[in-house]
């Protein structure tokens, strides 16, 4: 891990003119004081970020006081405090009001990348036109790799059948191929053209978390782009550092986002009767998982 303190010199001003591989970063924050700082460090040491906006959904915690400080040293980052916590997907939208740039990233507050890496994802979407969503390989501070970094589009049939099984939901790393065609990629880490983004009317704030993600990779598809992983660019994420605060409200919006996800691309094929069981099968599992990870939350991590 990088310890440097020191952060680029941008001038008198901190501004630059934009280029057309200049992006823009959007950090959603909640109860992000542990990782923020060496996140944003990250982002503003970047190769070509040239604007990063950090909307805080309301943190409890000294989060928005870090942004604050960091903010005075470089214009480059903005900080929007929101009075109460309006969801991944709204903030996501809101933070993406105010980047002009032709890119726009989404990165999770408790990702941290290298200095080329958002950089030379761009240079795979411009060698690659049909891009429009491109993502990273994900891995632990151990090095385990996130599985859902190459993922299928879920089939909420398909799950409650195989009894939750999740093993063809994760496709696995095809080394025959630098950039890689999935159905979705983690919302940890989301890279597309900011025109594209404000065409597909950005993230569907019906998600307040989990499963927003899936949706606009599948869109972005159904509009005739490709998403893509980037096989040859690595990023660390810590994973889950918000959502240990309030492990049952995390459950049931990952519950609430599987079925909202399951209404606007499944259901038309799905009997009523079908949709029953589903709906209780979701309800019964929320029920059993609430519980276990309000127990693994009180362990710790």
């Amino acid at each position: 891990m990088n310890t440097s303190r020191e952060w680029p010199v941008l001038g008198k001003t901190g501004l630059r003119d934009f280029s057309a591989r200049d992006i823009g970063v959007v950090v959603v924050t909640y109860a992000s004081a542990s990782t923020i700082e060496a996140c944003l460090f990250r982002l503003l040491a970047s190769r070509d970020v040239a604007r990063v906006v950090v909307i805080d959904n309301a943190s409890p915690d000294d989060t928005a006081a870090i942004v604050e400080r960091l903010a005075r040293r470089d214009a480059r980052l903005g900080l929007v405090r929101n009075p109460e916590n309006r969801g991944f997907a709204a903030a996501c939208n809101q933070g993406a009001t105010a980047i002009s740039q032709p890119w726009v990233a989404f990165v999770n507050p408790d990702a941290y990348v290298a200095r080329d890496t958002l950089s030379r994802l761009v240079a795979h979407a411009i060698a690659r036109p049909g891009a429009g969503l491109l993502g990273v390989e994900l891995a632990s501070e151990a090095g385990e790799v996130d599985l859902a970094s190459r993922r299928a589009d879920p089939s909420l049939r398909e799950q409650v059948a195989s009894l939750g099984r999740r093993d063809a939901l994760y496709l696995g790393h095809d080394p025959a191929q630098v950039v890689q065609p999935v159905d979705a990629v983690s919302g940890a880490l989301m890279l597309m053209p900011l025109g594209l983004f404000v065409r597909l009317d950005g993230f569907d704030e019906g998600y307040r978390m989990h499963a927003e993600d899936l949706d606009l990779c599948r869109r972005v598809r159904e509009a005739g782009y490709e998403v893509v992983v980037a096989n040859d660019l690595r990023v660390t994420h810590v994973r889950g550092v918000s959502s240990r605060r309030n492990p049952v409200w995390v459950e049931w919006h990952k519950h609430r986002g599987l079925w909202r996800y399951f209404r606007k691309f499944e259901a038309a094929q799905t009997p009523g009767w079908q949709q029953a069981v589903l709906w209780l099968a979701v309800c019964g599992h929320f029920a059993l998982a609430a519980p276990r990870a309000w127990w693994r939350s009180l362990r710790g991590p």
